[in-house]
């Protein structure tokens, strides 16, 4: 009988080592797209402060209808300018990307957590510093950015969505008449 209560004990330790844990409920960001869904897991471990500020902004409605403003084809999709980006309250396509949320700029919470297909990570200038809005869905894989940008979450369904967002021209992808975060909201 001890044998068997110290097996169980040991299958017990091994399934919470070895099974993901669950996220909670209010660890997810549902983005509607004009295609559909897209549901984001965020990682609140890797990057606290960055996922709060997500999902503040979210339950406040300041994603709702803000563009993809920067979109390149084989990286990534770039949204969450609050400020210049709200395709239906103060848009401005010259300056969308430039601004952000009235909240002041995070610290960098860098992680190992790497770039590839999926990952959203968040927009900042060339301070690290800097980062307060705005956010990116990778195409793919984008090694180089790791360690340099917070990574704050990945897309877990709906990435055939994020694949069909309008991308842009050039080599900054910034796009004309831009798809738009219909509605973000927290949870899935």
């Amino acid at each position: 009988m001890k044998l068997l209560r110290l097996a169980f004990a040991g299958a017990l330790a091994f399934t919470s080592v070895v099974l993901p844990a669950f996220a909670a409920e209010d660890d997810y960001l549902t983005i509607e797209l004009k295609d559909g869904p897209v549901v984001v897991e965020l990682l609140p471990d890797a990057a606290p402060k960055h996922v709060e500020r997500l999902k503040e902004l979210a339950a406040k409605g300041e994603y709702d209808n803000v563009a993809f403003h920067r979109v390149i084809e084989g990286f990534m999709a770039q949204t969450g300018d609050v400020e210049f980006g709200d395709m239906e309250d103060g848009f401005n396509a010259a300056r969308a990307g430039t601004g952000g949320s009235q909240l002041p700029d995070l610290p960098a919470e860098f992680s190992q957590l790497p770039f590839e297909r999926g990952t959203v990570g968040m927009a900042r200038s060339q301070d690290p510093d800097s980062a307060n809005s705005q956010f990116f869905i990778m195409f793919d894989e984008g090694s180089f950015l790791n360690g340099q940008y917070t990574v704050v979450g990945k897309v877990v369904s709906g990435m055939e969505n994020v694949d069909k967002i309008k991308r842009g021209e050039g080599g900054n992808g910034e796009v004309s008449d831009p798809d738009r975060m219909v509605k973000v909201t927290v949870g899935r």
